[in-house]
């Protein structure tokens, strides 16, 4: 790919990818971690094809060539999974390119993606989860208040790790019940808290409000020292305490939030409140939590139905 374009007039453009990163960044609204993945992916196509096909510019690259990069990814012990994503990253590119017309057809386009097996994550039951806040009853001081906060939120409001740890104070409605929380590609929503949920809100208010200093003012959970929290602290958290009281092989904050979803469905939530509560667009990234009641539905069917006491 050139690094430098130019105009008729010899005026000064950016290259396809840095304007491909701009788009990402600017009108997809994607966090710099996405965008840097589809970054990575990009120069990795872009460095196989100059070494193998001795071109530049990916811009003008064919299927054949990228199918070579496909099979030299799954040579090299790549998951399907991780070829997927490459795949993904460059099928976008190129969708970008025929959005600005500078190709006419994508070397994608009848691409179809590696079988991938089905991961079916298991979420806790209703049972570990309440042995967990059990031992976490009564807490005193600031950071036995803050932890059960923190597992008691997550359980009770689905909410991703990286929205809580950026959870701001202004953002916490204790008159409306309800906290602000900035999802995927920055998308705002309101979710409802439950009565003992603000209690705790209030308790665990009083006692940062005694931290001696408090450098990062703006975020809700900090740690003792007056800084917010990280992704890695929550997730010892969580794989801390029910380690505990389960032997399932993940026991993280996504499996949290699965749970949350999952128990609210065997309860009889509807769907479409669920998908709005979780935050997800549609509702096929929400239907992947209804095989776990799908499987409590026909437990119960199983013994409630006439016919199967026979």
């Amino acid at each position: 790919m050139k690094l430098y374009n130019f105009d008729a007039n010899g005026f000064f453009m950016k290259n396809n990818k840095e304007a491909f990163r701009e788009y990402l960044q600017l009108e997809k609204n994607y966090s710099p971690h996405t965008v840097l993945a589809y970054w990575n992916d990009i120069v990795s196509f872009e460095s196989f094809n100059s070494l193998h096909f001795d071109q530049h510019d990916i811009d003008q690259a064919n299927y054949s060539q990228i199918r070579s990069w496909i099979v030299s990814l799954v040579d090299a012990n790549l998951s399907n999974v991780s070829v997927n994503r490459k795949m993904a990253s460059l099928k976008a590119y190129y969708k970008f390119l025929l959005k600005t017309k500078q190709i006419e057809a994508s070397p994608l386009l009848k691409h179809k993606a590696l079988k991938t097996p089905k991961k079916i994550q298991i979420p806790f039951s209703e049972k570990e989860v309440d042995a967990v806040l059990l031992f976490m009853q009564n807490p005193v001081g600031f950071e036995a208040v803050r932890d059960k906060l923190i597992v008691d939120l997550l359980y009770t409001t689905g909410m991703r790790r990286t929205e809580l740890i950026h959870l701001k104070l202004a953002n916490v409605n204790f008159g409306a019940s309800t906290i602000k929380v900035l999802g995927k590609r920055n998308k705002e929503r309101i979710i409802p808290i439950l009565p003992l949920i603000n209690c705790q809100l209030e308790s665990y208010l009083k006692e940062r409000n005694g931290l001696e200093n408090i450098i990062d003012e703006e975020y809700f959970f900090l740690s003792k020292k007056g800084v917010k929290i990280n992704e890695s602290f929550v997730y010892r958290l969580i794989n801390s305490y029910f380690s505990s009281v389960s032997e399932k092989v993940k026991k993280s904050p996504h499996i949290l939030r699965h749970t949350f979803a999952t128990h609210l469905l065997n309860n009889g939530a509807d769907l479409n409140s669920v998908k709005e509560l979780l935050g997800h667009s549609s509702l096929a990234s929400t239907q992947v939590y209804t095989h776990n009641s799908l499987t409590e539905l026909k437990k119960v069917y199983k013994q409630s139905h006439p016919r199967n006491q026979k």
